[in-house]
């Protein structure tokens, strides 16, 4: 499943622009929001959690942290605003839509600056 994930994020955002966090795949760290966490109430043990999330993407650099479900977009969203870091959270399919030419206007708030007003065209689709 890693793998299937990882070449559909290569797909769709070149495999120049993929940064891998470390460690990695069945090593990985979890976001510290899932298995009903997030709306636990226990707001500031979940953040605690997360921080090792946190200081994991933040060691990467990028600019985005693409999150496959909702409960690790939420969180990891949380925790960037909850401490000011630097990265947007965007979901997965976010940028599946962005890259096929479908993302609706309303979508486009999961964007950052950079990619709110990219419009991909595809010709064979404009009859």
């Amino acid at each position: 499943m890693a793998e299937d994930l990882r070449f559909v994020v290569k797909s769709v955002v070149g495999e120049e622009n993929f940064i891998d966090m470390t460690p990695n795949r069945s090593n990985n760290f979890c976001c510290g929001g899932g298995g009903g966490f997030l709306q636990s109430g226990y707001q500031d043990e979940r953040r605690a959690y997360g921080k090792i999330k946190a200081d994991q993407i933040l060691s990467t650099g990028a600019q985005y942290c693409i999150t496959p479900c909702h409960n690790c977009h939420a969180q990891v969203h949380d925790l960037s605003e909850v401490r000011h870091h630097p990265w947007q959270t965007t979901h997965l399919w976010t940028l599946i839509c962005l890259s096929m030419g479908v993302l609706g206007p309303n979508e486009r708030e999961y964007l950052g600056d950079d990619l709110k007003e990219v419009d991909v065209f595809h010709p064979e689709s404009a009859m």
